[in-house]
């Protein structure tokens, strides 16, 4: 195994290393103990550098000797390493690498995303949508770097051997290995080709810790866009360790598990990792490493148990030519299945599809999140039954029914006024005159009629409401109460007008065309009985000639016509005056229907149109269309 030289070039992209630091890489003074750090460290590479083949060496002089080395653009300072008997390729081209592609699915399903988190945002705190919002940001990011490199972490606990497996997929020592627990402090990043800078500054990883692999024709073109992540152990006890595993797995493309068959199945990565990542395991490798610590078929067994395990996380295994996480067994410290391993990941990155793959689970697991705020539990809207039981509740509350009847009465009252006889007509006023009504209902009487019909009017809405906002998700549900609640502010008052307004109608009813017939029947009638009792007068006064039998008959006829034809318009105006009540009772109905469908019924339903469309979106996110 040919070693690295920790050979130190000024970088063109930026890092987050400190000035000091800079100033130590160019020989300026700097702090005593780093300097000190930093010579022990140039000490211990001249000693590897030293053990290196005849070949290296010579390579290594005449670096030394290029008075102007190339720089490395892509931000990887650690040089390459040739083999012995193989040629060093001439460099690639630094001119930047085509930005990531998204297939039209998935930019459907982001944009809608988008979409989503734009309609909810005054609907859900900015908890609930801190996820949606985060997978859209580096779905944005990712999407503007190179697309032609696979970015794959490793990961796993402490002891699993995963700097040994970094180092051996390297082909050279870059990670530190040893019993000191933990060993990996921060993520040191390793590119088999250029242009992938970018992508290891958004992982936050500084210069000094990117490093290439040996140089190998065979191992450039089987591995070529790769860049491999040594991670911190995941259950450091360590909590900048820690931070560092979960800051990094969040952004890379696909990540390998690497385990020991002594801590593979310990809770801690199957409930803190994979489990929630059962989603990725299109982008999932898990890794059985020293095997060669078991005996016999014992390896075996182990990795029929780690698949166990893994489909008990939800973990789709891929197997038998179906998408899902591979699963092998290896051991990093004889070669045993590193090949293998190797094979697997040049086809993996040369596919070129982690990184879509990737952002499309994080799609599928911020909407399985967000499933509990768009996803009814059962049906739900506003039906033209609850509709029409609000416009009821409305009407009965403000009395419609009621001033139906006050309409048909008052119209069969103005019809025995203008058709009754002028006696009784005459009675009727010197009785209204004598007894001067002072209202309907007395103070108190209608004070309680008012107050029953405001909780008339609350009950409508809490119903109407609840019918509305039932099945939807708590979110939804409670913006629909809001509107309906602030709706119903002032609704009372306003049927209240619209009663006084819309009830009866100024003036008198209308009058049927057979009235003035009735009015001049009536009037002949009182005309006869005029005449015949001042016929008989005149016969008393002996005026005129005794002749009772003409006069009485006349009165009889005016006096028992006038109530015949009272009677018989009454029979008549039952007609028109039951379809002047039902008129004005429509009209008041029409009225409060409306002005409860202004200020309730429109703003529950625009909700409950927001709701549908985010619940659209929703379906569009999770490929299913709207449901």
């Amino acid at each position: 195994m040919t070693a690295v030289t920790d050979h130190q070039e000024h970088e063109q992209g930026p890092t987050d290393e400190p000035p000091e630091e800079d100033a130590r890489e160019h020989g300026l003074p700097g702090d005593d103990e780093n300097a000190n750090s930093d010579h022990a460290q140039n000490a211990q590479s001249e000693t590897r550098a030293k053990s290196v083949t005849e070949n290296a060496e010579d390579i290594a002089s005449d670096d030394a000797a290029d008075p102007d080395p190339t720089p490395w653009g892509d931000g990887l300072i650690a040089r390459r390493v040739t083999a012995p008997g193989t040629e060093t390729p001439a460099p690639e081209p630094s001119s930047p690498h085509a930005p990531l592609a998204y297939d039209g699915p998935l930019r459907s399903r982001l944009d809608a995303l988008r979409e989503l988190v734009g309609l909810s945002r005054t609907r859900l705190d900015n908890r609930t949508l801190a996820e949606a919002g985060r997978v859209l940001d580096e779905a944005a990011a990712r999407r503007r770097l190179s697309g032609r490199h696979t970015v794959v972490a490793i990961a796993g606990a402490t002891g699993s051997g995963k700097s040994q497996l970094f180092n051996a997929l390297a082909g050279v020592t870059i990670s530190e290995t040893g019993v000191r627990r933990p060993t990996t402090a921060a993520p040191i990043a390793c590119s088999w080709s250029d242009g992938a800078a970018g992508l290891i500054d958004r992982l936050g990883i500084p210069g000094r810790l990117r490093r290439r692999p040996v140089q190998s024709p065979e191992a450039e073109a089987q591995l070529r866009g790769l860049v491999l992540v040594d991670l911190p152990d995941h259950d450091s006890a360590a909590l900048p360790h820690r931070e560092h595993v979960d800051r990094v797995l969040a952004l890379v493309d696909a990540v390998i598990w690497v385990v020991d068959p002594e801590k593979y199945a310990d809770a801690v990565i199957h409930e803190r990792y994979l489990r929630p990542m059962a989603g990725h395991a299109e982008v999932m490798f898990v890794v059985l490493n020293q095997t060669d610590r078991l005996p016999g078929e014992a390896a075996e067994l182990v990795l029929d148990d780690l698949r166990r395990l893994l489909d008990e996380d939800g973990i789709a295994l891929g197997e038998y030519g179906e998408p899902g996480a591979t699963v092998l067994g290896l051991s990093a410290l004889t070669g045993d299945g590193v090949p293998e391993l190797r094979e697997l990941l040049g086809q993996f990155v040369a596919e070129r599809q982690a990184p879509a793959r990737r952002v499309a689970a994080d799609v599928d697991a911020a909407a399985a999140r967000l499933r509990s705020v768009y996803a009814p539990a059962r049906r739900s809207g506003l039906t033209e039954e609850a509709r029409d039981e609000f416009a009821a509740r409305l009407a009965d509350a403000v009395g419609a029914v009621a001033a139906g009847d006050a309409a048909e009465r008052a119209w069969l009252r103005n019809a025995n006024r203008a058709c009754g006889t002028p006696w009784l007509r005459l009675w009727r006023w010197y009785q209204d005159r004598r007894d001067p009504p002072t209202g309907r209902l007395p103070v108190r009487a209608q004070m309680d009629e008012e107050a029953t019909a405001r909780q008339r009017v609350e009950q409508a809405v809490r119903t109407v409401a609840d019918r509305a906002s039932s099945g939807l998700p708590a979110p939804w549900a409670l913006a629909v109460r809001e509107a309906a609640v602030r709706g119903a502010q002032g609704l009372p008052e306003a049927l209240d007008d619209l009663a006084a307004r819309a009830g009866l109608p100024p003036g008198r009813p209308p009058r049927p065309g057979w009235w003035p017939v009735a009015v001049f029947a009536q009037a002949s009638m009182t005309v006869l009985q005029i005449v015949g009792g001042l016929w008989l007068v005149a016969q008393i006064a002996g005026v005129m000639a005794p002749n009772l039998g003409v006069p009485v008959l006349l009165m009889v006829v005016g006096i028992v016509g006038g109530p015949l034809v009272e009677w018989s318009c009454r029979m008549a105006a039952r007609g028109p005056a039951r379809r002047y009540g039902q008129d004005a009772e429509r009209r008041l109905r029409e009225a409060a229907a409306g002005c409860g469908r202004a200020r309730v019924l429109d703003p529950v339903a625009a909700e409950l149109l927001r709701y549908r469309e985010v619940r659209e979106q929703y379906g569009r996110v999770v490929g299913v269309g709207g449901r």
